[in-house]
């Protein structure tokens, strides 16, 4: 295993419980995302919860970081005049696609990710089959519809994350017109089905974010 898979695995099995300060619901960190308050007493999303100082945590949804800005209650949490900019839950989101494509690009290096609609076909039905689907938000739904019926039929029933688009899917990988992938078990995939349901909290299931348009791309055969 090289340092980044070992890293990852590190990572992914280390999650605790945290309490909202919106909600004050106590959740496990695959819901929240931690925030820190910077030198210049502005709070900044700490997507990796590595940051110095005491944590700030906050439901990962769009909605709950609004309200805690809305609200001011990141600096009631801090007990400090911290500033919170309106655009915080922006950044924060900007911040876990940042997160999930540097995931996915480590992945592929470490060849843990399969691409392209063929392959990930012949991967389902090996011995040890993918623990994670992943196709692009806009794409061809008939696609990715296949691919969960070839993986029913042979009684397996992966994961699916379908929040990016394939332009974000391109940028990550280095390449044009990704649309589908997938992850083979271990470190790489349960660490992006952490950052996954988190990420689902700014672009939910069934959104537009989700959806294919009236356009859908296509991806080259592999």
């Amino acid at each position: 295993m090289n340092a980044a898979a070992a890293m990852v695995d590190e990572e992914a099995s280390d999650m605790r419980e945290r309490r909202c300060i919106v909600t004050g619901a106590v959740m496990p960190e695959d819901k929240l995302v931690r925030f820190a308050v910077g030198p210049d007493a502005r709070v900044v999303p700490d997507i990796a919860a590595r940051l110095p100082g005491r944590g700030i945590w906050v439901s990962a949804s769009r909605a709950a970081i609004d309200r805690a800005v809305a609200k001011n209650l990141f600096a009631k949490a801090a007990k400090a005049n911290v500033k919170a900019d309106t655009g915080l839950a922006d950044v924060t989101e900007a911040q876990l696609v940042r997160r999930i494509g540097e995931l996915l690009g480590l992945a592929r290096r470490a060849g843990a990710l399969v691409l392209g609609f063929d392959n990930v076909a012949r991967a389902l039905a090996a011995k040890v089959p993918p623990a994670l689907l992943i196709e692009a938000s806009d794409g061809a739904l008939d696609g990715r519809r296949k691919l969960v019926q070839t993986a029913a039929a042979r009684g397996r029933e992966p994961a699916v994350f379908s929040a990016l688009s394939v332009a974000e899917l391109g940028l990550a990988l280095g390449r044009e017109n990704v649309v589908h992938a997938a992850l083979l078990p271990g470190g790489f995939a349960e660490r992006l089905s952490f950052e996954a349901s988190r990420l689902e909290g700014f672009r939910p299931r069934g959104s537009s974010a989700g959806e294919a348009g009236p356009n859908p791309a296509h991806e080259r055969s592999e």
